[in-house]
């Protein structure tokens, strides 16, 4: 039998540049090739023998002539050209990469304006002008600068895909995960389906981003949503048996009993054998269900008959502005009032409750006649909506942002729930205290019926009670997770109660606890700090900590998407849409740009 001799490996040899080479072969060491100085050839392997034979056969004949100074100096002025060479372009390179970063910046930033993709263009007109007048010397870098519409419309596209391939490499560690979806139309009429997730890892860093937003060109039934939600799920690589919460708006396609979107999802747990998930209407949304018990139609019938009989008009309008302009009235104008804008009616209430006198007066030179200015229960009744109304939008607003957790937002219902008991007291006894505008009228002399008024605090109340039966079903596990050193023993689940006793027990825990309640990161730091003896509570934290309160993302994302996608961008394309909305509402996430830039090369976008 006969062995072949081993290759051997130029590599292992460990071959080392020899600095008289330069003088004697003109070579030098470039990136670890020798690199010849007069035809700028590269030799791989450093071998004496090698770079002898290409200088003796190539360049032999025209430098032996020269004596050993002048082929020193020789060398010496060759060199110099050669590092010339490679500075410039390195800094060409350089330039060009920092160009290629400058218009993933830019159009990022176009993106989360909302402008369209061509504004990229008008930017960098306006950049060259700039430099035109303040660095004429490097107007050069900006116009390597590629900001055409194609270029702009495909770094928004490449920042979307980065995000997305983030999301889905968070999602694979993920130890559960919620969502929430809300669906819209945009200004085309096609159905849009917004699907948000927020997942949490082991060491309780929350992950709050846009899954999917989803074109639905057909019907949006029950089964038509769980098809793209299950889609969604399946793309980002998120297994069934980790979803521990789904939140609604509260449609009948949502939440109806056997074939609703909830039912399906159910379904489909069970065959996964994982345990139901939490299933939660809007908190945002129930509460301004709560607030139309308010039976004050005879109020808000006049007030928006006014409003609208000043504004629909032009002649009416102007003259209205001037007339309040003369008499120099607080306000300049009445605000229009809308229905699906939660906020509106407080708002409209207030600033027509300050200057009804002036609207009075306005009416009065026989434009048209409101006899109820003169009557002092209406008046009575519409400075009581005016108060409850700004309490009901503080309350609007506490419940609103992002990353909010469901145990604070409960808080503030149940917190509100307590003042409408206390208002509901104070009421029957003509305690006015927190009803500022109510006691100014009671100051100027106008009756006030105190029992009237409490009984539809009481409807409110009721109202409050019988809406938020969904969150008040988990309310126990929402309070240990607010505060486990306080939570009863005996009313948690058995499966807990070892655990609980020992965290309860444990003094030190129970102080850094205390120094990070009502702050959401220090809590997440806590509960990352938690020693891994308590598994079923770090389980029971984790599944509280990353349910979804209300549709306030889903909402959010559609005022973007009517802004982007308006009459004047309605041919935008659902891809280019869902990369636009993508890229301006990204919360936890950041594109990876220095990454991006690596792939690209700078090319240079002109006029046609």
């Amino acid at each position: 039998m006969s062995y072949s001799k081993p290759k051997r490996k130029v590599d292992d040899e460990h071959r080392q540049f020899q600095e008289r080479w330069t003088l004697q072969y003109f070579f030098v060491e470039f990136n670890g090739n020798a690199t010849c100085l007069i035809c700028k050839e590269k030799v791989a392997v450093l071998k004496e023998y090698n770079l002898k034979r290409h200088y003796s056969t190539k360049h032999g004949d025209q430098y032996e002539k020269y004596q050993e100074d002048e082929k020193k100096k020789r060398a010496t002025q060759l060199q110099r050209e050669l590092t010339s060479q490679q500075t410039l372009f390195y800094k060409a390179k350089k330039d060009a990469d920092a160009a290629v970063e400058a218009s993933y910046v830019v159009s990022e930033m176009i993106a989360k304006a909302g402008k369209p993709f061509t504004e990229g263009q008008f930017m960098k007109d306006c950049m060259l002008k700039v430099a035109d007048i303040l660095c004429p010397e490097k107007k050069n870098m900006f116009n390597n600068l590629s900001l055409s519409a194609n270029t702009v419309a495909e770094r928004i596209t490449e920042l979307s895909s980065d995000i997305y391939d983030q999301l889905r490499g968070k999602a694979g560690v993920f130890t559960a995960y919620s969502v929430v979806l809300d669906e819209s139309t945009d200004k085309t009429d096609n159905a849009q389906l917004a699907i948000f997730v927020r997942g949490i890892n082991e060491k309780f860093e929350v992950t709050e981003e846009l899954l999917s937003l989803c074109p639905m060109h057909g019907r949006t039934t029950a089964k038509d949503i769980f098809q793209q939600l299950g889609d969604a799920i399946e793309r980002a690589g998120l297994p069934w048996n980790r979803l521990v919460g789904i939140t609604t708006d509260g449609a009948p396609s949502m939440t109806g009993k056997k074939n609703g979107l909830v039912a399906l999802v159910q379904r489909k747990l069970e065959e996964e054998h994982a345990d139901p998930a939490v299933v939660l209407h809007c908190i945002i949304h129930q509460q301004a269900l709560c607030s139309k018990c308010l039976k004050y139609e005879h109020v808000m019938s006049v007030v928006l008959k006014c409003i609208n009989y000043i504004r629909s008009r032009s002649l009416q309008h102007r003259q209205f502005r001037a007339f309040l302009e003369e008499i120099e009235a607080t306000y300049g104008d009445v605000l229009y009032f809308t229905e699906v804008r939660w906020l509106s009616r407080g708002n409209v209430l207030k600033r027509f409750f300050e200057l009804r006198t002036e609207v009075k007066r306005f009416m009065e030179d026989g434009r048209m006649d409101v006899p109820e200015f003169d009557d002092p229960k209406w008046v009575m009744d519409l400075a009581f909506l005016v108060d409850i109304t700004q309490e009901l939008n503080i309350l609007n607003l506490k419940l609103q942002g992002p990353g909010q957790l469901i145990t604070a937002a409960y808080e503030s219902v149940k917190a509100f729930s307590t003042k409408l008991r206390l208002w509901k007291t104070q009421l029957s006894a003509k305690n006015l205290s927190h009803f500022t505008t109510c006691r100014s009228l009671v100051e100027e002399g106008i009756a006030f019926n105190g029992d009237e008024y409490a009984s539809a605090v009481e409807n409110l109340l009721q109202e409050f009670d019988k809406r938020f039966a969904d969150f008040k079903a988990h309310r126990d596990t929402f309070e240990l997770f607010a505060d486990p050193f306080s939570a009863d023993v005996e009313s948690v689940p058995t499966f807990l109660q070892m655990e609980l006793i020992d965290l309860q027990c444990n003094s030190e825990l129970k102080t850094k606890f205390r120094d990070a309640q009502g702050n959401a990161d220090k809590t997440a730091q806590f509960l990352r700090e938690l020693p891994p003896r308590f598994p079923e509570l770090s389980k029971v934290f984790s599944r509280v900590m990353c349910l979804f309160g209300s549709t306030y993302l889903c909402e959010k994302l559609f005022s973007a998407m009517n802004f982007n996608k308006c009459k004047f961008r309605s041919r935008l394309s659902d891809a280019h849409l869902e990369a636009v909305l993508r890229v301006s509402t990204v919360n936890t996430i950041r594109a990876n740009v220095v990454r991006l830039c690596e792939q690209k090369r700078c090319q240079v976008s002109g006029k046609k």
